[in-house]
């Protein structure tokens, strides 16, 4: 995989902490909090957009990192709204380094395909940034794998590569592992998955009676409205209850333990419930539990026309 490293020199953490509830349900007292907590656990790579909370997380965390720039790798997103043309992502790249308060960022993401855009028009752009130095690296979010494969040949045409993708990814989200994961294995693309608790549908809180994005936002409702989603949540919860592990730890680190070293985006509205999310930086999954959690979902289908033969 591509050798992701902050501006010293240093290899990123194994998970990476996103930002989207900085300056939301996270006030600036709580995503400072939070932000000092996953430094002291050893994190490295930050996560943000330029349109998180309205500008609001760029800002904070622009200001967190600032004494301390070098030891951090720093990511963020355009092109969520208005496409991938050069304009756009022109005008969200400038106006994310201004919230930022920072020149540079090691990582840009495109936020999602942008099919009305020419891809040379893209990564042209993206190529600019790399060689005016405003960028390391380029990341793509939220493509399919033929997407990349086609994205990737456009970018070697201006002497660049994608270098990270941002796929959506959990125990009852598998649907990366039958091509997105494999195609980025093959192009030497590291993996930084979002969602690792499945909008905390893996915390099992729901199970609990609590609330959250499953019960307020429709979006979550319609991507995890599924009774056996719910049941192998439960099942997790009860082998984390077994082994005294709290379930959302073993999420994230099961996402860690692929076979394609991961590095999953982890996130909280408060250092309470940040608290087992990090603790997967730290936590070694053995090869048989790791066996035994990835049995309590479906393997999804290999991508073939001959599954009788798979």
């Amino acid at each position: 995989m591509t050798n992701l490293t902050t501006p010293n020199g240093t290899p990123i953490s194994r998970t990476t902490f996103g930002t989207m509830q900085f300056g939301g349900t996270a006030d600036a007292t709580a995503s400072r909090a939070m932000y000092d907590t996953a430094r002291g656990a050893g994190i490295t790579h930050f996560d943000t957009a330029v349109g998180y909370t309205g500008g609001a997380a760029e800002r904070l965390l622009g200001e967190f990192i600032r004494h301390e720039r070098s030891d951090i790798y720093l990511a963020t997103k355009v092109g969520y709204i208005g496409g991938a043309s050069r304009a756009n992502m022109t005008a969200h790249f400038d106006q994310s380094r201004k919230q930022l308060g920072h020149d540079s960022v090691d990582l840009l993401y495109l936020h999602r395909f942008d099919p009305a855009t020419d891809l040379a028009e893209t990564f042209e752009t993206f190529a600019d940034f790399q060689q005016r130095r405003l960028i390391r690296h380029i990341g793509v979010s939220n493509f399919a794998a033929w997407q990349i494969m086609k994205a990737q040949t456009v970018a070697q045409s201006f002497g660049t590569k994608i270098d990270v993708v941002q796929p959506m990814y959990n125990l009852v989200k598998r649907q990366a592992e039958v091509e997105i994961f494999g195609a980025a294995a093959d192009q030497d693309i590291q993996i930084v998955p979002y969602s690792p608790l499945g909008g905390g549908l893996l915390t099992g809180k729901y199970a609990r009676g609590d609330t959250g994005r499953l019960t307020d936002d429709p979006r979550y409702q319609a991507r995890y409205d599924q009774a056996w989603m719910h049941a192998a949540a439960a099942e997790l919860a009860n082998l984390a209850r077994d082994i005294r592990v709290d379930p959302a730890t073993l999420a994230v680190a099961w996402v860690a333990k692929h076979a394609t070293a991961p590095s999953p985006i982890i996130s909280a509205r408060s250092t309470a419930q940040l608290a087992p999310s990090l603790d997967a930086e730290a936590f070694e999954m053995s090869d048989a539990l790791y066996a035994q959690i990835t049995a309590l979902t479906p393997t999804p289908a290999p991508a073939t026309d001959r599954l009788e033969e798979a």
